[in-house]
């Protein structure tokens, strides 16, 4: 707590709202007036110790957010007066009074509170990483079905085999199973316990070098699931070149909507989380399928997209090699977490960690 009340008065707020341990306000409390007006200098651990700071001036306050800064904080500053303004500014996260705050004092900040309850801020909080989440989540998935597109088509080719995607076939795939279940990605509530990881790093990409081999392993384990299920339908079912194709396709369709089941945090249970409490995943799941039956039973739409039949001993393939990428994704996780290590302990390692 930043204030230019009297010290007792300060402390004695703040010990009836937590902010303070119960006790002497030695240590605790510093008074501003025993502190310079420029250069305020205080060691980390006396200011980590430090819970209010009484009797200080605008200048001071922009001492210590300067202070806090160089030790590699991240500063939110609240503040409702004129003189707040320039704090205000010089925070990170600048915070204003919507109802009581100056003019002067919203124009400076970078989120106002409607309703001045500070509780709001920690609603705001959540709601920002679960947002963040939710995009790592939609990137994630997006680019592991991509990587499998490009490993599928890639290694086809070096291989010397059939194309296991014609282009309206991977066109189909981009407009249809990744788009759906991406969206609906993004507008999850995000994991259970999220205000109980650590912050992020401020300078962190949104994609760390864990989650490029997420979705390198990934996209390479589909990639092996529909190029296996492919040259399973050529050599044991002796099915022609346009079965096995749509064997491929429509392997790598399924595998792709089972896939959104692992954009599931890593300490959430398999059944019970995040996505699968998701209604708009499986009503995207639902609507996907429906077109992938409609683009085998309408003739029209088959032919453009060049499908056949591929059988009922397809059909079995096509089921069991789509779900292996879901039934590994666990796997995948814990060895993209031992290849690249987080950060630091509690950092975000997986696309549902903000």
């Amino acid at each position: 707590m930043v204030t230019g009340d009297h010290a007792a008065t300060a402390f004695h707020i703040a010990r009836a709202t937590g902010m303070a341990e119960p006790g002497e306000a030695t240590g605790q409390v510093i008074d501003g007036r025993s502190l310079p007006d420029q250069g305020i200098h205080i060691e980390p651990a006396s200011l980590e110790q430090t819970r209010v700071f009484a009797r200080v001036t605008p200048q001071q306050k922009l001492e210590l957010i300067d202070l806090y800064q160089r030790q590699g904080q991240v500063v939110a500053m609240t503040g409702d007066g004129v003189n707040d303004a320039p704090a205000l500014k010089k925070a990170d996260i600048g915070v204003a009074m919507g109802r009581r705050g100056t003019q002067v004092a919203r124009d400076a900040a970078a989120m106002v509170l409607q309703d001045d309850e500070l509780g709001t801020i920690v609603e705001a909080v959540a709601q920002g990483r679960a947002i963040y989440a939710n995009l790592r989540k939609f990137v994630v998935y997006l680019l592991s079905c991509n990587m499998s597109e490009i490993l599928i088509v890639g290694l086809a080719t070096v291989a010397g085999a059939p194309l296991p995607l014609l282009p309206l076939q991977i066109l189909f795939l981009n407009l249809v199973t990744d788009v759906f279940p991406a969206l609906a990605l993004g507008v999850g509530s995000g994991p259970p316990g999220l205000m109980r990881h650590r912050p992020r790093p401020a300078g962190e990409p949104i994609l760390t070098p864990q989650l490029w081999t997420l979705i390198a392993l990934h996209g390479l384990v589909m990639a092996a699931s529909v190029l296996g299920a492919m040259a399973i339908a050529m050599m044991a079912l002796g099915h022609h070149p346009e079965k096995a194709v749509s064997v491929s396709f429509l392997t790598l369709a399924l595998a792709q909507l089972w896939h959104v089941l692992n954009m599931r945090d890593r300490r959430s249970p398999m059944l019970r989380n995040e996505i699968t409490g998701n209604p708009w995943v499986w009503g995207a799941l639902a609507l996907c399928l429906l077109l992938i039956v409609l683009a085998m039973a309408l003739p029209g739409l088959r032919g453009i997209l060049q499908l056949a039949s591929p059988g009922a001993a397809g059909w079995a393939v096509v089921l069991g090699a789509s779900l292996v990428p879901l039934l590994a994704g666990p796997l995948i996780s814990k060895l993209a977490a031992r290849i690249v290590p987080a950060g630091e302990p509690g950092a975000p390692i997986d696309p549902a960690t903000g």
